[in-house]
């Protein structure tokens, strides 16, 4: 590992590019008591620092919209062009996992290089597929069109934590999926995590009660304790789909109001 004194200082973004409406009893495991609604949002996170710029996940197409309900309000390489990056030339992006709202749009980085667990490729081509619940979250045609970019040299792999760049590095949480990888940051205001589908929302970590859609319920709320070893404050885990982040975190720029936010701050409560 490196030294702080080797560290960088990341800029760290959450960049929307969609939504859907959803209900409490849809994302806490045996439902929720109270029926109310509870949206959901899709975000991509940008982390710019030492000269180089990382992309976390790539968000879905029309396409996955179009089938699951999904309100793609602009696409992800519009979304990200907000926060003056050009998806067409970002060179490292990393696959928190093979679902397909963080994987779908990977199409629109050609010349990037794909950071991805062995697990995650592995449970995502095995026998686990054949099982309706666990494969429902995944899309045939990505994961093939992902392998694909195996055999082409663009997915780099790993096996459990890594350093990417000095004050960045990926880690192995499992849980949701197999290979779910979170990635923790350093910034400003310490280190933080993208915890990605670690946590979807800020309540299934507070209050222990995970999102249902699970491969290992043991490895979740394992997961959880990890995700608050490796930020510096509990404050600074940052969930995968919760539209409360927009809430929490000031705009990128006003341009980018209700785009972007800035993560490389203090959060407000």
């Amino acid at each position: 590992m490196h030294s702080d004194g080797d560290l960088v200082c990341y800029e760290v973004c959450a960049v929307k590019y969609a939504e859907r409406d959803g209900r409490r009893s849809e994302h806490f495991l045996g439902g929720d008591p109270h029926d109310a609604p509870m949206p959901m949002d899709y975000f991509v996170w940008v982390v710019r620092g030492g000269g180089r710029t990382f992309v976390v996940d790539t968000g879905f197409e029309q396409s996955d919209a179009d089938a699951r309900g999904r309100r793609l309000l602009r696409s992800v390489s519009d979304a990200l062009a907000v926060v003056d990056v050009d998806a067409s030339t970002v060179a490292d992006v990393v696959i928190t996992h093979l679902h397909y709202d963080h994987v779908g749009g990977f199409a629109q980085f050609p010349q990037a290089q794909f950071h991805v667990q062995d697990r995650e490729v592995a449970y995502a081509t095995g026998r686990y597929m054949a099982f309706a619940n666990l494969a429902h979250a995944f899309d045939s045609d990505h994961i093939a069109a992902f392998v694909h970019e195996v055999f082409a040299g663009r997915v780099v792999f790993h096996d459990g934590d890594a350093d990417l760049a000095p004050g960045l590095s990926v880690h192995h949480l499992g849980g949701h999926t197999d290979g779910l990888q979170v990635v923790r940051v350093h910034t400003e205001v310490g280190w933080i995590v993208l915890a990605s589908d670690g946590t979807h929302f800020y309540e299934n970590i507070e209050s222990g009660r995970p999102f249902p859609f699970v491969y290992s319920v043991g490895d979740l709320l394992v997961g959880y304790a990890t995700l608050r070893r490796l930020a510096d404050h509990d404050r600074l885990v940052v969930p995968g789909h919760d539209p409360a982040v927009f809430d929490r975190y000031p705009p990128y720029s006003t341009a980018a109001r209700g785009v972007a936010v800035r993560l490389d701050v203090e959060p407000t409560s």
